[in-house]
């Protein structure tokens, strides 16, 4: 039996992804929020940003957890919003194999990686990846934007071997899962969306967030499950407009 590893929506219940919902940005979105990473790029065209980790406790203050900023690297054409706790509507949206990295707030989840544990120091809810896990990035296929393990004597679906979650490549040591589009996904609007290793020096992603082995590793250890870590990706003039009212960190580009 295939095990679907996923969140749903209570039924019945109104999603604040449609677009007929119009501008949901509202401050209380952090209210149970006490750890968040932040990128902020130059520009909706960019696809470089600055990364910083942000931890508060009691809602006090959020103070940076690290010195400095860390360099990553974002789409190839940029950022378009994604589907996270928040809504636009009648902007450019996130859609699949556009290129672009989702902007908006996001919760994070699982962490995945071939590894038998976590790098040291970490303590966050983990996955170890085999043959038998897929990410489904088909939006034809109902398991869209899933992630899916089969049984050791399951025959494999049809679908399995391309969906299959990739093994041996040192980018994706580790992914920390970015829930965009994922409660629950809506077919077309983007797939598979993580933190995970560079494959170089400024190399363009394909809209995840991508940086140094060692950056990675950090944030790895920063994550705590009972802070309820959440993502926020801007253009800088977006994080500027909204800082105030939506209680984000004094940051910048």
């Amino acid at each position: 039996m295939i095990r679907l590893l996923c969140f749903f929506l209570l039924g019945g219940l109104a999603s604040p992804f449609d677009a007929e919902a119009g501008l949901i940005f509202r401050n209380h979105i952090l209210k149970d929020v006490d750890q968040l990473v932040v990128v902020v790029t130059e520009g909706w065209n960019s696809s470089e940003g600055k990364l910083m980790c942000y931890i508060r406790e009691g809602r006090k203050s959020w103070r940076p957890e690290w010195k400095e900023a860390v360099p990553v690297m974002l789409g190839s054409k940029g950022l378009a919003w994604g589907r996270g706790v928040h809504a636009e509507n009648g902007k450019r949206m996130k859609k699949e194999g556009d290129g672009c990295a989702p902007a908006g707030i996001f919760k994070i989840g699982k962490i995945y990686g071939e590894s038998r544990t976590l790098p040291a120091r970490s303590n966050y809810p983990y996955h170890k990846i085999t043959e038998l896990d897929a990410w489904v990035d088909d939006p034809k296929n109902p398991f869209y934007n899933r992630h899916v393990r089969i049984g050791s004597e399951e025959k494999e679906p049809i679908w399995f071997q391309s969906q299959r979650m990739r093994l041996g490549d040192p980018a994706y040591k580790w992914l920390i899962e970015i829930r965009h589009n994922s409660d629950p996904p809506k077919p077309e609007y983007g797939s598979a969306i993580f933190f995970h290793v560079e494959r170089g020096p400024r190399r363009k992603t394909a809209g995840c967030t991508a940086m140094k082995l060692i950056d990675l590793e950090r944030l790895i250890s920063f994550l705590k499950e009972d802070k309820n870590p959440h993502y926020v990706l801007l253009p800088n003039s977006e994080y500027k407009r909204k800082r105030k009212k939506m209680n984000f960190p004094d940051f910048s580009y």
